[in-house]
């Protein structure tokens, strides 16, 4: 299977990351990693889905807020590569779902030793990072529209 991540590796450095890390099985509802929890590895996403959320307050009680969903050949949990190594969202499978774990360690140290594969890999989670970037940007634009609208619809509530 292609994974993201590996794009632009040969097969046989692919095939060097992938065995740095362990398959997990996840069963349906079943969470992978909760928000603020210590992000020691990333995940592959091997078969079925991941659903990503965040914890919010909504009408007095916590809530998971859907965020987005990912499918096989993508990948969560990349704050394992980013300093404060914490989860920002919450993981959970929507159904049986299969990952690789590749564990931040690990990935350094094959990184000192292979730095040509690091910098790809470096690259293409930047990628991630700014496809995350792009689609909370999005959101962020709706959120603001509706305000805006809200307030043309209502000018006294601006007051």
């Amino acid at each position: 299977m292609a994974h993201e991540l590996l794009n632009g590796l040969s097969p046989a450095e692919a095939d060097q990351v992938l065995a740095l890390g362990s398959r997990r099985a996840v069963s349906s509802g079943s969470s992978l990693f909760r928000l603020g929890d210590a992000a020691e590895c990333l995940f592959l996403i091997e078969r079925g889905r991941i659903r990503l959320s965040f914890p919010m307050l909504v009408r007095g009680k916590e809530e998971e807020v859907f965020f987005e969903e990912k499918a096989p050949g993508e990948t969560v949990g990349w704050s394992a590569m980013v300093p404060p190594y914490r989860f920002t969202l919450s993981a959970m499978a929507p159904l049986d779902a299969a990952v690789i774990a590749l564990p931040r360690e690990a990935l350094l140290a094959f990184f000192d030793r292979a730095p040509e594969t690091g910098r790809r890999i470096a690259f293409n989670l930047a990628i991630l990072v700014g496809k995350r970037l792009q689609l909370v940007q999005a959101m962020w634009m709706r959120e603001i529209q509706r305000a805006v609208e809200s307030r043309s619809v209502n000018p006294a509530a601006t007051r």
